[in-house]
């Protein structure tokens, strides 16, 4: 007998919030300053969102930006976004005017809702963008504006829309529907939409949940902004899990730990970097229970992830990128490494390793050579799993993207072969762990021999001096290019850049090592906290930099 059609229902992590709203409907569900939030009031509140939406002449499809830290509107829109049958797309808060215009006037987004604090990176191009008909501003009060009366529709008055009527549906039609678009950093040329969809969502969710080990006492504290790849699908996961979100504007080692103190954090995510923040702040101390930090965006170094282990952070190390939904392997934990000695355990951790339960396995393919044009009858050749060879790392699946929003030729090229081309590269070990080496574009090709900065920047780190770290080619007359650290200190810590070279020369081939080492006050990073490398190459490069690397 052949099940009904109607036994099955698209997936979509709408469904989270009805199911949490009936099972907690009186449980927090959001922390905000001195706000609670219950999962019926969250609930509540997605309803009248969408509604007010409707009301407001959002219709199936259209986009809905936020330019919003993280605060519980963002929470909120990434239900009642969709519950209206929208599109979300959330904008980098630190982005220029011009670029934010970019990313409104290409997604054509009808709607902006911005934070109040905000409004002057919005005030400049409001009169002329192509799509946006209505901007409504937040005023948090939580936030600096707090009590401050603002010109135009507020976020109080969108929901005051929606008051009244019937609930919505928490469902869709097509599962394969887009749910929002998130705009790629832009770094070598202009951002492309990359496009997710409801199924990805919803099953991207139950990968965060199981391999940060959420459950419904899951008390996650929001250091990663939500406009990143939707929080890594988090909003709809803690959701989902019936945890307690903890609202976070503004990433500070001060208010970090002020928050792990009054909520008893048990988790958070974000770049290595911000995991440095965190533990060098003047507050920071030894829990005395395990807090899960899952973090992604580089390679942890194995010093750092020892330096947290010994403060009482569990490191989850995840990979991934905007066009995977976030995260989509893991650096899977298994128990013959428990008696190694812990450095040679610290850098097994640090490989990216399998994929999640929710998608299939990664591959390391041969580079595609420059001259490619016809992209669907590629045939990518896997690599020696042999943890030397070192090729492309490729996806695909339900947790890759749908596609890039208006750009045909770029999806075509990405997909190449059928697979995602992720434009890192790196090796596939024997056990089948992949380990990232290095962006494409990042590789020092010094006198013919490829470096790895990642490499390269893990044994600098391994200097007890060393903060932060960031390795890049640079011009050499007799090499072509040849690598240089950009390094931070740790506070107190003195240390001269010969010292740190030879340093390196004694934890790897002496080849590798940087001839010259930069002490800086502090590097270039986005908002996520990735290190902004072509930044550090544009000032050594100048205008040759696109003539040599391309």
């Amino acid at each position: 007998m052949t099940a009904p059609e109607t036994w099955i229902t698209p997936l979509t992590p709408l469904a989270f919030l009805r199911r949490s709203a009936d099972v907690y409907p009186d449980k927090v569900a959001i922390v905000h300053g001195t706000e609670r939030t219950t999962y019926a009031q969250f609930a509540a509140q997605a309803q009248r969102l969408a509604r007010g939406l409707r009301a407001s002449g959002v219709g199936p499809g259209d986009r809905v930006a936020c330019l919003l830290p993280n605060v519980p509107a963002m929470l909120v829109a990434h239900f009642g976004v969709p519950l209206a049958g929208a599109v979300l797309v959330a904008v980098n808060t630190r982005l220029s005017s011009e670029e934010v215009r970019y990313i409104l006037d290409h997604s054509g987004s009808t709607v902006l809702v911005v934070d109040s604090a905000l409004r002057r990176t919005v005030e400049p191009i409001a009169d002329s963008l192509e799509t946006v008909r209505e901007v409504v501003t937040l005023v948090d009060p939580q936030g600096p504006d707090a009590g401050t009366s603002v010109e135009g529709p507020t976020w109080d008055d969108l929901l005051a829309r929606g008051e009244g009527g019937d609930d919505l549906p928490w469902e869709v039609d097509d599962e394969r529907s887009t749910i929002s678009i998130n705009y790629t950093s832009g770094t070598t040329g202009r951002p492309k939409g990359v496009q997710y969809h409801h199924r990805g969502a919803y099953l991207n969710s139950f990968g965060e949940i199981v391999h940060s080990y959420h459950d419904p006492s899951s008390v996650y504290l929001w250091t990663l902004p939500m406009f990143h790849c939707n929080g890594w699908c988090t909003p709809w996961a803690i959701t989902a899990i019936g945890g307690t979100h903890v609202c976070l504007r503004e990433v500070r080692g001060d208010a970090i730990w002020r928050l792990i103190g009054e909520h008893r954090v048990t988790h958070l995510n974000g770049a290595p970097t911000v995991v440095t923040t965190i533990m060098n702040a003047a507050e920071a101390r030894t829990l005395d229970y395990a807090l899960v930090v899952t973090t992604a965006g580089a390679p942890p170094s194995p010093t750092t992830i020892l330096e947290m282990e010994e403060m009482g952070f569990r490191i989850v190390h995840v990979y991934g990128l905007t066009e995977t939904y976030g995260p989509y392997s893991v650096c899977q934990w298994q128990e013959e490494w428990r008696g190694l000695e812990e450095h040679a355990r610290a850098k097994l951790q640090a490989r990216q390793g399998v994929g999640m339960l929710q998608t299939e396995p990664l591959r390391v393919v041969e580079v595609l050579p420059d001259d490619v044009t016809d992209w669907a009858s590629v045939e990518l050749v896997d690599v020696p799993a042999d943890a030397t060879t070192m090729g492309e790392i490729v996806m695909r699946g339900n947790n890759v993207m749908s596609g890039y929003y208006r750009d045909p030729d770029a999806t075509a090229k990405a997909f190449a072969g059928g697979w995602y081309h992720s434009g890192d590269l790196g090796v596939m070990h024997p056990d089948g762990y992949v380990e990232l080496r290095d962006r494409a574009k990042d590789v020092v090709i010094s006198g013919g021999e490829n470096i790895s900065t990642v490499e390269v920047e893990q044994a600098v780190l391994s200097h007890p001096a060393v903060l932060e770290a960031a390795v890049v080619g640079v011009p050499d007359d007799r090499f072509g290019e040849r690598p240089k650290a950009f390094v931070v200190l740790r506070q107190g810590e003195s240390a001269e850049p010969d010292d740190i070279v030879e340093h390196v020369k004694g934890v790897i081939a002496r080849y590798k090592a940087p001839r010259d080492v930069e002490l800086v006050a502090e590097l270039p990073k986005t908002s996520t906290g990735k290190i902004q490398k072509f930044e550090l190459r544009a000032k050594e490069w100048g205008d040759s930099e696109t003539r040599i690397r391309g």
